[in-house]
């Protein structure tokens, strides 16, 4: 993986991920591409007020979404909280005209629930729609946005997003501990020296 400078610095400029916009396509436009897709993780189509984004993430996206979400998992299991990961589920709303599909995303609590508690992103390759419009209006109480080598915390207040600097649902995790990890060559390093990082603050 790449080492903390390299990610604070690294140009996202559009040439990994492979990103298009579609203008003015209607929902049923949407839906059929939803189906045609299928089960399949990619392309993640985003959908907003008429324009389609359809992104094949590449592997370092991947990877990195990844093993954020192993490290985070690993947090909840170590502390017993229960969660399904639910990766890129589709989270949609006709009335909204908003639907997305975060690179991962979960459920706290053992009931089904219409919408993720948690969405993660990753910005590999920047450029395209915003997912915090989409989010928005969509509910989901808080997002992570992984850029440069950091997390960003976004937290839904009515009908608008702040920035905090710690998870409201997690307050005592360390995202900047967290990210410090995604240098390590292998999801089992990373586990590994977060839990031991971890137990040494006690």
């Amino acid at each position: 993986m790449y080492a903390a400078a390299e990610l604070a610095t690294r140009d996202d400029g559009p040439k990994e991920d492979h990103i298009v916009s579609l203008a003015g396509l209607t929902w049923q436009d949407y839906e059929r591409l939803l189906e045609a897709r299928g089960d399949r993780s990619a392309p993640r189509l985003t959908y907003l007020c008429g324009v389609l984004q359809i992104m094949n993430p590449s592997y370092d996206h991947e990877a990195i979404k990844s093993m954020l979400a192993r490290l985070f998992e690993a947090y909840c299991m170590d502390l017993g909280i229960d969660f399904m990961a639910v990766g890129s589920w589709t989270i949609k709303d006709q009335k909204e005209e908003r639907g997305a599909e975060p690179d991962e995303c979960y459920v706290f609590g053992t009931e089904r629930k219409e919408r993720p508690d948690l969405a993660i992103e990753v910005i590999w390759t920047s450029g395209g729609l915003s997912k915090l419009d989409v989010y928005r209006l969509l509910g989901v109480p808080e997002v992570w946005i992984w850029r440069h080598g950091a997390l960003a915390v976004h937290v839904l207040r009515g009908e608008q997003f702040e920035r905090r600097p710690r998870s409201v649902r997690f307050p005592d995790l360390d995202l900047d501990l967290l990210v410090t990890f995604l240098d390590r060559p292998s999801v089992t390093r990373a586990v590994r020296d977060f839990r031991a990082a971890l137990a040494a603050r006690g």
